[in-house]
């Protein structure tokens, strides 16, 4: 494969991966509030949540969107419910950070769920497998994940180590509560996107 097809799934990857949306607030909120292992097996489970799904769709899985037009919409009201939920968890959190409360971060199948019920990753993972590989070829989708695996990953943990970096600073939980709660704002407020999308 030449460096000709590798940059450009690269650089797709990478701003893919790093622009804020739902899971990236998700990370920088675990790495706020929880230890950095918890946010790090979070954006593991995103990360290979997203890797699982483009292939899925190179190998075919695309054809439900075109199929059955009505999964888009459901996919959509799914994930929107989804991330409200999570909204509403972090709009609820006290600051406080304590053995319960470290048990009820969001982990590896969070992460892994976000990705599939996120509508903009299934169009984004077509559109991408459509852009930029001669006619869906497997080969060349197998490559994509694998560059997509390391700079998803490297991406979402870039937003997890912010978060941590925000916690050394920011210790007291009324701060923490506000930081939260504007993130809980944000993570509900992208689910305006998904609709308007």
């Amino acid at each position: 494969m030449s460096l000709s097809l590798i940059l450009p799934m690269s650089a797709f990857a990478l701003v893919a991966s790093i622009s804020p949306g739902p899971v990236n607030i998700v990370g920088l909120s675990s790495g706020a509030r929880y230890p950095l292992s918890k946010g790090l097996i979070f954006i593991t489970g995103a990360t290979l949540g997203f890797v699982i799904l483009f292939l899925a769709i190179g190998y075919g899985l695309s054809a439900l969107l075109v199929t059955f037009p009505n999964f888009e919409k459901w996919l959509t009201w799914a994930g929107i419910a989804f991330l409200l939920y999570l909204s509403y968890r972090l709009a609820r959190d006290d600051g406080k950070i304590d053995a319960e409360a470290i048990t009820k971060v969001p982990g590896f199948f969070t992460g892994f769920l976000m990705q599939w019920l996120n509508p903009k990753a299934w169009i984004a993972s077509a559109a991408s497998i459509g852009a930029y590989t001669n006619n869906g070829d497997i080969a060349q989708v197998w490559l994509f994940a694998g560059l997509y695996l390391p700079i998803c990953w490297l991406s979402l943990s870039c937003w997890v180590y912010a978060g941590a970096f925000m916690r050394q600073k920011v210790q007291q939980p009324k701060t923490l509560r506000t930081i939260n709660r504007v993130l809980a704002v944000l993570l509900a407020g992208s689910c305006i996107l998904l609709v308007l999308g």
